[in-house]
């Protein structure tokens, strides 16, 4: 099924306020989710609108999302249990606001669930020059390295850099799949590939419906549990528990800089720019077509989906095209 840019978001608005989110944060998931299907991102797209309504079924009203203490270069957002699609872009946008005036900032989030894709978010601090980085401690799915039992969160984090170009972008889970990947191949009846998730006793498994009950691994093994680690403790900044066990209490971090404090902005953005041509223009390895800069694949994306206009659509799998119609039934 393919729907143009106002359908997806027409459809997505609709289902996320019947379930009682407010316009205006079903609004702003529903330009996520746009710019995740043109960006090449399915899995961060509409096929997770029926497990975010589900989350919603029966929850109370949000409430506002509201800033609980701030200094010259920091701030602690209460998401009243809004969605962290809406969180973030208020919380992410508050650290731009404070980094303009002192050159850094720090900001965590509480009370909030499900935050979709990272790089949205930073890529926002580098349209003002500024570097912005981004963790989530999100619900436990993910093993310890050598473990069994489900204790840390998928803990994404992203880097964004600006340049005289596009942004470098690195967006990367610490677990060895993604939840949303997972629960896309789950609904379509495809197979895991091997080596990135166990079952509830601790054996390898490539049945998604079996890695939601038992746990994913890490990225990287051991070095991706460490990561994972630091990630769950920054995000425990924000008065998050040790280990998220439901879908209220993400800890969200951001922190943003200026290059300005230490160098001339322009001076960093040229150096960074360099770097990317340096990169792409390095010899491949044999069998490789490029050499590519994290990020150049999704913003290429883009490019295309934006170039086409009124005529750009966005892919949804026709099963879960299906589920999301009947939750308007």
């Amino acid at each position: 099924m393919n729907l143009t840019v106002e359908q997806a978001t027409t459809l997505t608005v609709q289902v996320f306020t019947r379930y009682g989110m407010s316009p205006r944060c079903a609004g702003m998931v529903a330009e996520h989710f746009v710019d995740a299907a043109q960006a090449g991102h399915e899995f961060a797209s509409l096929s997770r609108l029926p497990f975010l309504a589900k989350i919603m079924q029966g929850r109370p009203p949000a409430g506002e999302i509201t800033v609980l203490s701030e200094t010259v270069n920091s701030a602690l957002i209460d998401g009243s249990d809004n969605i962290g699609y809406a969180v973030s872009v208020v919380a992410m946008d508050k650290a731009i606001a404070l980094c303009r005036k002192s050159g850094i900032a720090m900001v965590s989030a509480k009370n909030t669930w499900a935050s979709g894709r990272l790089a949205y978010y930073v890529e926002r601090a580098t349209r003002q020059g500024f570097i912005g980085i981004h963790a989530v401690h999100g619900p436990a799915r993910t093993a310890p390295f050598g473990g069994r039992d489900a204790l840390l969160g998928t803990n994404p984090i992203a880097f964004a850099f600006p340049s005289q170009d596009d942004p470098v972008i690195i967006d990367m889970s610490m677990s060895a799949i993604t939840y949303g990947g997972t629960a896309l191949a789950n609904a379509k009846g495809e197979k895991l590939r091997e080596g990135v998730a166990i079952d509830n006793e601790g054996y390898p498994t490539v049945d998604p419906a079996e890695a939601l009950k038992g746990a994913f691994r890490t990225w990287g093994e051991h070095r991706g549990y460490g990561l994972s680690l630091a990630v769950q403790m920054l995000g425990m900044l924000s008065g998050s528990g040790p280990i998220v066990r439901d879908e209220h209490h993400y800890g969200l971090f951001f922190l943003v800089i200026d290059p300005q404090l230490v160098m001339p902005r322009e001076e960093y953005l040229s150096r960074v720019s360099e770097l990317r041509k340096t990169i792409n223009a390095t010899r491949p390895a044999p069998g490789v077509d490029k050499v590519r800069v994290p990020g150049d694949g999704s913003l290429a994306h883009r490019r295309r989906a934006q170039a086409a206009g009124a005529a750009a659509t966005i892919h949804v799998d026709d099963t879960v095209y299906a589920s999301i119609c009947d939750l308007l039934k």
